[in-house]
């Protein structure tokens, strides 16, 4: 009875150390500098669909095979098995591990009596081996939650490689068209240019200009000409980053040759008391991060007190008859209690380290947060900088085109000067040049506050 009793009370002192963790108990910083941050990383639904706002088919196939075939992406799922791996690892330590294991071991001369000389001496064993180390202060615990928010940290590094691939596919694809739609205005503007050295010429051989205005016109068309071969170029690059992207080689991509940059039908907007910071998949990373150095603390905290550990051995011991019976039948338990008592001051120098280590994760969290809530700021004020800007620039481009037009026709007229017309010829190039330029500045602005909002924002 005594010793029933004896053996309960030892199970519930077990039980009750096993059930203590030594180390601070994380928990997630809910206020940085009066900006709230809620956990976990919360993946918004419109991550994966956001650029269908925009209703372009090309766009939308490069963004499914680039999702499918993108090696990094590839990279990062595989990094999000390693991880999960590493946790499952982590959290069978608890349990106790065990092997069947079957030897034989021979030996002569085993001992200096003269009586062992000359005599061999042959066994067998055949048996399985035990062992377990009890979770006395929490040790294997926090190792636990450490791999499991370094796997968290992977899983949403995974998503933001999505996030981060989908608006890379976007960006060049803006800038493709955008490169395309510079040539054709280049093109365009080429035309027009002829069509006034047509007119001069005719004029030059009425005897109503000179050959001056011939070169003076001749200046300008090389100089669009002399520009042509930078957009194609330009082309080139854009080609060359979305096959990369797509895992391919360039020059296969089928766009179509019609010049079109993406926009939307309705704008975007911010929804007030929304709190976009759990859609960054950055800030989450770090706040896993901070989760994991935390945890590591009571890893090495454990270490200052003693840990218990129980090998055993149930099987057969053979000699060279290997009769495997009741006689043969051997057992083994061998508790054994360690402490690093003679080394507590490199422990105590790791506990420095891993308290260090999460204040250093701590700082780098914070400083996340405030990286992303300006980051987020500045792109919606370039996007909507660069709207006014283009919104201007088209009125500008209208205005240009009216004035040579007039232009043209009161020098075709003889009542105009060819100065005026040479000024209106050249503003309207720089104007519709500007214009296609400032189209694709837009849409790939309008790309980056999707991918600061970490695809978490509205459309309405």
């Amino acid at each position: 009875m005594r010793n029933s009793l004896k053996l309960s009370a030892i199970a519930v002192l077990l039980a009750s150390l096993s059930a203590c963790a030594v180390g601070p108990d994380y928990q997630t910083p809910a206020k940085v500098a009066d900006i709230s941050f809620t956990s976990p990383y919360q993946q918004a639904d419109q991550v994966q669909s956001w650029w269908q706002a925009f209703d372009d088919k090309a766009l939308n196939q490069l963004i499914s095979r680039a999702l499918a075939e993108n090696r990094t992406l590839a990279q990062a799922r595989a990094n999000v098995d390693r991880a999960y791996a590493v946790f499952r690892d982590a959290n069978n330590d608890f349990l106790p591990k065990g092997s069947l294991d079957a030897g034989y071991q021979a030996s002569e001369n085993a001992t200096l009596a003269e009586n062992d000389n000359g005599v061999i001496i042959r066994g067998y064993s055949a048996g399985a081996s035990l062992s377990w180390d009890l979770d006395l202060f929490g040790k294997l615990r926090r190792a636990t939650e450490a791999a499991a928010a370094q796997a968290q940290q992977a899983d949403i590094l995974w998503h933001d490689a999505q996030v981060q691939l989908i608006s890379q596919v976007a960006t060049s694809y803006g800038e493709y068209r955008g490169a395309q739609l510079r040539l054709v205005v280049a093109e365009q503007n080429l035309q027009n240019l002829q069509q006034s050295r047509a007119i001069v010429m005719a004029r030059m051989e009425a005897g109503m200009a000179s050959e001056l205005e011939l070169t003076q016109i001749d200046v300008q068309l090389h100089q669009v000409q002399a520009a042509v071969p930078a957009y194609r170029v330009a082309l080139l690059t854009a080609d060359a980053t979305l096959s990369a992207l797509l895992a391919q080689r360039p020059g296969r991509l089928s766009l179509g040759a019609v010049p079109h940059l993406p926009e939307l039908t309705k704008p975007v907007a911010v929804v007030a008391g929304e709190n976009y910071l759990r859609y960054r998949a950055d800030v989450a990373s770090a706040e896993r991060v901070l989760a994991a150095r935390t945890a590591e603390i009571g890893v090495a905290t454990a270490d200052l007190y003693p840990n218990l550990s129980v090998r055993g051995f149930l099987g057969f011991l053979s000699g060279p008859g290997l009769a495997l019976n009741s006689d043969s039948q051997s057992w083994s338990v061998a508790p054994t209690l360690s402490w690093q008592a003679a080394d507590l001051g490199s422990v105590k120098a790791r506990i420095r380290q891993a308290e260090a280590s999460s204040q250093m994760a701590l700082a780098q969290f914070e400083q996340q947060v405030f990286n992303a809530i300006n980051e987020m700021q500045l792109a919606l004020n370039s996007y909507n900088l660069s709207r006014e800007q283009q919104l201007s620039t088209e009125l500008q481009w209208q205005a240009s085109k009216k004035a040579m037009n007039i232009a043209r026709q009161r020098y075709n007229a003889g009542s105009g000067e060819f100065l005026a017309l040479l000024d209106a010829e050249r503003e309207l190039l720089r104007s519709r040049d500007q214009l296609a330029q400032l189209q694709q500045q837009s849409f790939i602005r309008l790309v980056g506050i999707y991918r600061s909002f970490g695809g978490g924002i509205q459309l309405i």
